[in-house]
């Protein structure tokens, strides 16, 4: 970027906010970084919040607004440099969805263009700008006719959930843009300390959390499905939660509680966590439970150290092991699993609505590639299951590709293996469908929660 940068003393208040949060959106579309790198050099910022929120918002509705900002700009879009053309989207998205006046929005952008160094651009940003406040309902609507374009979504991935769910389609690419809710997970057990214990008058371990959040001002209700769960009215940081590092409550989406549930623990179990980072259901796991023999693998050593940092907080252990589950050797020495949850790479198409990064970075190819390495891992992780044993696979994608197809091809190659029914002890959550093999719960809807996909497949007792 060329330009002597001013001081942020010469700059309207809120444009190096701007100009920060546009970095994060070019380094996504233009260089192919997930949100969560692009946005990590913000965390140090007092700004850090709304720069997130900006960023992530533009990324949200990045495929609607392009179009209709590309109309606008006398030449190519491809033939600006890609921290102006972040620049114009990010400003766009701040005048269409934000609550500021527009002509404050423009003005920002003027001033974020100087701050990252694009002064001879300030020009085309003013001009550009001012005539998407004027003309914006007319491109937005001629553009929105267009699914792919109304629902910012990729149109492969609009065709794929069309004809995956064309009865449930509609909402799910709507619910996909929606904010989701910050749910949190209360603890049953603390270091083998149930959490209703640290108050004597507590019925239920989230009836204790709930009057604390309430003592502090913070509302919340309990999720009438998911039994460790509650959804706080108001967003949060984690920092502002009482226990939080405790131990006694995290965030986790209410779809991905089902897990520790659904595999249906017992004291003494041998439990194999594959594919654990970051280690959300590897704690439930042992907060539902603690008298397990549990050993949590990824292929990642960096995110295995979030596993790792995630048992310290809450204050369980666990083995783990650097492995890659797909190759026959990888847990040589190992006797086998009462328990195995494959939590297996996918598509993440189910949780979009936290990570609106996914519907720039994903590609219709990696959705084979996914669902050849599902297979060769689901293979190898019912090898490793004894029999009588439960396997959960698990995915939080919506594409029947990496979800049903996986299960019902590897259920019809493998006579030992059965599909296991919805435990009897679980709420089935409102709205999930429920598939010929597995279970699949669709982003938002009835539940609220995000996407996810479980199959519950047992081994065969030996005669």
């Amino acid at each position: 970027m060329k330009g002597r940068r001013p001081s942020a003393a010469a700059l309207a208040p809120g444009a190096e906010t701007l100009a920060a949060a546009v970095v994060a959106v070019g380094q996504v579309v233009h260089e192919g970084r997930s949100a969560d790198v692009a946005l990590a050099f913000a965390e140090t910022r007092t700004d850090r919040a709304a720069v997130r929120a900006i960023a992530l918002g533009t990324l949200r509705w990045y495929l609607r607004l392009a179009p209709a900002l590309a109309a606008l700009v006398a030449r190519p879009a491809d033939e600006l440099v890609p921290a102006l053309r972040a620049l114009l989207v990010t400003a766009a998205h701040q005048i269409e969805y934000s609550r500021a006046a527009p002509e404050v929005s423009v003005h920002l952008a003027v001033d974020a263009a100087r701050a990252l160094g694009l002064a001879p651009a300030t020009g085309l940003v003013n001009a550009v700008l001012r005539r998407f406040v004027r003309e914006r309902q007319e491109l937005l609507t001629l553009h929105d006719a267009q699914p792919a374009t109304r629902y910012a979504h990729p149109e492969w991935l609009v065709e794929r959930v069309f004809d995956a769910w064309p009865e449930h389609a509609e909402k799910l690419l709507i619910a996909n843009n929606a904010h989701p809710p910050m749910t949190l997970r209360v603890a049953r057990h603390v270091a083998s300390t149930p959490v209703a214990a640290l108050d004597a008058t507590a019925g239920d371990h989230r009836d204790a959390y709930l009057r604390e959040l309430a003592s502090i001002g913070r509302m919340a209700t309990s999720s009438s499905w998911a039994a460790d769960a509650l959804v706080l009215e108001h967003a949060a940081a984690v920092t502002a939660l009482p226990g939080f590092r405790e131990g006694r409550v995290s965030v986790q989406d209410a779809g991905a509680q089902l897990a520790a549930a659904l595999l249906e623990l017992a004291p003494g179990q041998r439990v194999l966590d594959a594919c654990a980072a970051p280690g959300g259901k590897t704690a439930h796991i042992l907060q539902t439970q603690p008298d397990l023999d549990l050993l949590a693998v990824d292929i990642d050593a960096e995110r295995l150290a979030l596993v790792e940092s995630t048992l310290m907080r809450i204050g369980v252990a666990a083995r783990t092991r650097v492995a890659d589950l797909a190759a026959p050797d990888a847990l040589v020495g190992e006797a086998s699993f009462d328990r195995i949850l494959l939590d297996a790479p996918c598509s993440s198409t189910g949780v979009i609505r936290r990570h609106p990064d996914i519907k720039l970075l994903r590609r219709q190819s990696d959705i084979g590639a996914f669902s050849q390495l599902q297979a060769e891992l689901l293979r190898q992780c019912f090898a490793r299951l004894a029999p009588g044993g439960r396997l959960l696979y698990a995915t939080c994608s919506v594409l029947p590709e990496e979800n049903s197809a996986v299960v019902t091809a590897f259920l019809r190659a493998n006579e030992s293996a059965e599909s296991l029914p919805w435990p009897v002890s679980v709420a089935f959550p409102p709205g999930a469908v429920q598939l010929e093999e597995g279970v699949q719960l669709l982003p938002g809807g009835e539940a609220d929660s995000d996407g996810f996909y479980y199959a519950c497949i047992g081994r065969r007792s030996e005669a």
